[in-house]
């Protein structure tokens, strides 16, 4: 794991003389130091320039980067992993390809020399990497399929600039951090921009899974793999047994677990006391034969899962290390996740993620394994058994007993289980009978994630000119898709969408590498994401009994109070976090009247009430804790990268992250 960074003249001049593009190219490597603590390197030759920063996990001593071929023509910069990188070499000695390291890196260079920019198909990992062909003058940069490794560009006076993190960007001459009200607009929609667009104008994401290619002054992306799924009518006719389906499945996910294992360092494992983590923890427990576990716990009693980590650390023997983080503990991280996200977020979740990675690394590792992806692959979520109610429901939309169903969603939301049925009825009944909206699975989640735009100012309404963020995604789907089971329509929503452009990103890649933590994620293998596409959604959410599969395969190497365990979704204490005794100070000067007209994307009377209201104590809906949270973070992000050296938060005030 590491942070990669580094720019390409487009007109084939240099961007600028050796001295001054090296000291540029310095600058931003500097700027990732925190993703690659171990060692940095850098590779300047004419208009290219290649730097990295490393986190040494495969081949300790021979693994320094940029890293080039035998005669200098082919040069990588490359974050990440490939974990089938010892089969791949097999293959390439036995075409004749000579290496000269053990590193996985080296296997990028060797794969590209034997097939060109269609190598990255072979490779099963998660990464992103710049390539640099001499001989052809072309830049090749690319991003695993499932999004966990971040990769960023953007141009800037004829030169393509690119790296790990959007803060390496704005060390380049030129280039600045200024929001896009469209990606607001996104992220106060759906949690995140919808890729490539980032929440600074001009600067673009690669999307998962997809390719850039800079050569002959043109720029070419277009992506290698796409999540795909049956027509409904096959998923349907689709009888194969549970246990044959199992088998598989298992199969897929030791070998996706074992080749994550592989490092010369110790490799740990999150655990959060659900299903998926516990699984995992057990498939690594069984190879490893002894593995170190890590989990964070809470105050409140309403978000702590201490008593089921325990439980699964008695049940297989783990070594364990927790921390227990307190709402004020949220408060005093929170600026420094920010500078880590880049990035709105509508959740404090990131918070405790990012204490987490710093235990992991207080104890000396760098690798942890965890349960990521499974509820989204696997149908865990309750937003998939909401929608199969909500359908059940529209075909008598009159009926007294069908919505009694509702009473079965979100069992961990104490708020919503107190609320009288004629309530839960009003919330999901809105758009209850569009069931020919792609999106139906996920608007009662949008609707309510949308209330945050009342919050915007007039003048940031006026720029967005009546822009439809929902219609955008829309357009986005697939041709397809229309014609795929409705919960494999819901599982693309959050595997495509929510999962890299959040998940993987604001709670995963970026809280986890603020201190130099690498996390792999055996569920979302390429292998197993497609072979769960293909399962029936029947064995997935078989009733209402989510990952039915999942826990059918490995539910017996767990205590049947884990494996048969409800989805309890990972949450944090949100605006409480903020208020109260021990609140931190910028919390009152950010969203102050003056701080807020500075900045101009919020409405100063509107967030004023809000405060007034999260200050108070009271019950605080779901809706206006993402307000809350979505209006601070916006306003943090504006004194950090916008109004770099403005405020609280110069940018010499920002504490490094090593």
């Amino acid at each position: 794991m590491c942070g990669i960074a580094g720019f390409l003249g487009l007109n084939r001049e240099p961007p600028g003389d050796e001295a001054a593009s090296r000291r540029v190219l310095e600058r931003m490597v500097a700027a990732l130091r925190h993703r690659g603590p171990d060692d940095g390197g850098t590779y300047i030759e004419d208009r290219v320039g290649l730097g990295h920063r490393r986190l040494s996990i495969v081949d300790l001593s021979g693994g320094h980067q940029p890293l080039g071929n035998a005669d200098g023509s082919v040069w990588v910069s490359f974050n990440g992993e490939i974990f089938n990188y010892v089969e791949l070499r097999r293959e390439l000695e036995a075409r004749g390809h000579a290496f000269r390291t053990s590193s996985d890196t080296e296997t990028i260079v060797q794969a590209y020399m034997d097939a060109g920019p269609a190598c990255v198909e072979a490779f099963n990992g998660d990464f992103a990497y710049a390539l640099w062909d001499r001989n052809r003058q072309r830049l090749v940069l690319a991003r695993d399929r499932m999004g966990v490794r971040p990769l960023y560009y953007t141009i800037r006076n004829g030169v393509l600039v690119f790296a790990s993190e959007v803060k390496a960007l704005l060390e380049y001459p030129g280039v600045q951090a200024e929001l896009d009200p469209i990606a607001l607009d996104q992220c106060f929609s759906f949690w995140f921009p919808l890729a490539p667009r980032t929440p600074y104008k001009g600067i673009l994401e690669l999307p998962p899974g997809h390719q850039l290619v800079a050569e002959n002054g043109a720029i070419s992306v277009r992506p290698y793999w796409e999540l795909s799924f049956p027509h409904a009518a096959e998923a349907r006719a689709d009888r194969r047994s549970e246990d044959e389906v199992a088998e598989e499945l298992e199969a897929l996910l030791e070998d996706a677990t074992r080749i994550r294992l592989r490092a010369d360092v110790p490799v740990g494992a999150y655990l959060s006391g659900g299903f998926d983590s516990s699984a995992t923890t057990a498939l690594a427990q069984r190879q490893t034969g002894r593995l170190r576990t890590f989990s964070v716990g809470f105050e409140s009693a309403e978000f702590d899962e201490t008593r089921y980590q325990r439980q699964v650390v008695e049940a297989l023997g783990t070594e364990h290390s927790m921390l227990t983080c307190s709402r004020a503990d949220i408060g005093r991280v929170f600026p420094e996740v920010l500078r880590h996200t880049e990035r709105p977020v509508l959740r404090t979740a990131p918070a405790p993620l990012y204490l987490l990675a710093g235990l992991v690394r207080e104890h000396g590792f760098k690798v942890v394994v965890t349960g990521e992806g499974a509820d989204e692959v696997y149908g865990g979520y309750d937003i998939f058994k909401e929608a199969k109610v909500r359908r059940f429901w529209a075909r008598r939309p009159q009926s007294k007993w069908r919505p009694l169903l509702l009473r079965r969603l979100y069992p961990y939301l104490a708020g919503m289980q107190s609320q009288s049925i004629d309530y839960l009825q009003a919330f999901f009944r809105n758009g209850l009978a569009e069931t020919g909206d792609p999106l139906y699975s996920h608007l009662p989640r949008f609707n309510l994630t949308r209330r945050a735009t009342r919050f915007f100012s007039a003048d940031l309404r006026a720029s967005l000119g009546g822009y439809d963020a929902l219609q955008e995604l829309r357009g986005r789907l697939p041709a397809a898709f229309g014609a795929w089971h409705p919960l494999s329509q819901a599982q693309y929503l959050e595997t495509a969408f929510l999962l890299p452009g959040y998940i993987l990103s604001s709670q995963g890649d970026r809280v986890a590498m603020a201190h130099g933590i690498e996390g792999r994620f055996p569920f979302l293998d390429h292998r197993v994401v497609e072979h769960a596409a293909r399962i029936p959604p029947r064995l997935k959410l078989k009733g209402l009994r989510e990952k039915h599969i999942l826990r059918h395969a490995l539910g017996r190497y767990l205590p049947a109070v884990i494996s048969e365990r409800p989805k309890q979704p990972y949450r944090a204490p949100d605006s409480e976090s903020f208020f109260g005794a021990g609140a931190p100070e910028y919390v009152e000067r950010l969203l102050s009247a003056p701080a807020l007209e500075a900045s101009g994307y919020f409405d100063p009377s509107a967030v004023r009430k809000l405060a007034a209201k999260c200050r108070a104590g009271g019950p605080i809906g779901a809706g206006d804790n993402m307000a809350l949270l979505g209006v601070l973070s916006t306003q943090l992000l504006d004194s950090m990268f916008v109004r770099r050296g403005a405020g609280i938060f110069r940018r010499d005030a920002v504490p490094a992250v090593v």
